[in-house]
C-alpha cells in the first residue's frame, strides 16, 4: 500500500501521520520541538526524521512527505538546508520531502479551498495570503521587537504595562494588575504599602527574563476581559483591531474566500477571537483543527490529486 506522510513541526513538539489514498491514518509519530530557529538544525532535522520513521513503521512505499514547520525560512541558509537534506537521505526519503510554513498546513487543516487568508496569533502574530494552497504574501509577523501586535506576547506586555500604570496611581489595582503581580511574584508575596517599590520590582523582573516570557501574562488578560474588567477589555479590543488589520491587508477588496484562524489568542472561547470573528461576520471564518492533518492532506493532494479525501483521525492498526 502506498502512503504519504504529513508532519507538523513546532517549537515544542513534532507530530507525524502516515495516510493512504482514502485518508485513513495508518501510523503516527512524535518527537520534541524542531524549529531550527530555536533548536540546533541537526537536532531539529533528526527529530522530524524520527517522527516520520515512527509513523511509517518500516513501510517503504512512500509517495511524498509534507513538513509544516515553524522557522522554515532558516532553510535559506545552505548549511541548515544541508542538515535537513542529509536527514531525509538517512531515512531513505531523499527528494520526497517538501517543507512549507506551519501557517500553510494550518490553513489546509481547516478548508479544501485553495485561496484564502490565514491569521495566526499565538505567541507571535502574522497573516498570510493563500493562493493555490501556498502562502504568497504576508502582513505583520515582524517579531516581538518590531511588531506581532495582538499576539500573546503583545497582550502580555500590555498587561504588565497596565499594571505599572496602576501601581503609579493611588486607586484600586484591579483584577488584572493583581493577577499579573501574583504571576510574577507569587500569590502572597507582594507588599503594596510601597507601590513604587513594587513597580520597580516588576520592571526588574520583566527585564530579567527573555522577552517572549511576557506571553505568559496573556491568559490573564483574556480571563479579566471575560470577567468584564474595563482595562483588560480595552487591551483585548486593541489587540483584535491589530489582528483584523493585518488580516485585511492580505485580502482584495470584497474578497469572499475563507479566513482560517490559528493560535490560542484566536481560540473560539477567547475574547480576542470573538471580536475578530465579529469583524468578519458574513464570511467563512474557520478555526484550524490540526496542522498535522493539513500537512498530510497536502501530501496526499500532491500524490493522488485534488479529489483525495481529507484525513480522518481514525488509525488503522493493521500494518500493510
Amino acid at each position: 500500500m502506498s502512503l504519504v506522510v504529513g508532519v507538523d513541526a513546532g517549537g515544542t513538539s513534532t507530530r507525524a501521520i502516515a495516510i493512504d489514498a482514502a485518508g485513513v491514518v495508518h501510523g503516527t509519530g512524535a518527537a520534541g520541538g524542531a524549529n531550527p530557529n530555536s533548536h540546533p538544525p541537526a537536532e531539529a532535522a533528526a527529530r522530524i526524521a524520527g517522527a516520520i520513521e515512527s509513523a511509517l513503521d518500516g513501510r517503504a512505499d512512500v509517495l511524498g512527505v509534507v513538513v509544516g514547520m515553524a522557522g522554515e525560512s532558516k532553510l535559506s541558509d545552505p548549511a541548515v538546508a544541508a542538515e535537513f537534506t542529509a536527514a531525509w537521505e538517512r531515512i531513505g526519503l531523499g527528494g520526497l520531502v517538501r517543507i512549507t510554513g506551519d501557517a500553510e498546513v494550518a490553513y489546509a487543516s481547516a478548508t479544501a479551498e485553495p485561496d484564502g487568508t490565514v491569521l495566526v496569533a499565538g505567541t507571535g502574530s502574522i497573516a498570510g495570503r493563500i493562493r493555490g494552497r501556498r502562502m504568497v504574501s504576508t502582513a505583520g509577523g515582524h517579531g516581538w521587537l518590531l511588531g506581532d501586535e495582538g499576539s500573546g506576547f503583545w497582550l502580555g506586555r500590555e498587561a504588565v504595562r497596565a499594571t505599572l500604570a496602576a501601581l503609579e496611581g493611588d486607586g484600586p489595582l484591579g483584577g488584572l494588575a493583581e493577577a499579573v503581580l501574583a504571576e510574577a511574584f507569587g500569590p502572597s508575596a507582594v507588599d503594596l504599602s510601597d507601590r513604587s517599590k513594587v513597580m520597580w520590582a516588576l520592571v526588574t523582573h520583566a527585564n530579567a527574563e527573555p522577552p517572549v516570557r511576557l506571553a505568559r501574562y496573556a491568559p490573564l488578560v483574556s480571563a479579566a476581559a471575560a470577567a468584564g474588567e474595563p482595562v483588560a477589555e480595552e487591551i483585548v479590543a486593541r489587540g483584535a483591531r491589530h489582528l483584523v488589520r493585518v488580516a485585511r491587508a492580505t485580502r482584495e477588496p470584497g474578497e469572499k474566500t475563507p479566513i482560517v484562524l490559528v493560535g490560542s489568542v484566536l481560540a473560539e472561547n477567547s475574547p480576542a477571537g470573538a471580536r475578530v470573528r465579529a469583524e468578519f461576520a458574513g464570511l467563512n471564518v474557520l478555526t484550524s483543527s490540526d496542522g498535522v492533518l493539513g500537512a498530510a492532506w497536502l501530501a496526499a493532494v500532491g500524490a493522488w490529486g485534488e479529489d483525495t479525501p481529507r484525513p480522518s483521525r481514525r488509525v488503522n492498526a493493521t500494518k500493510t
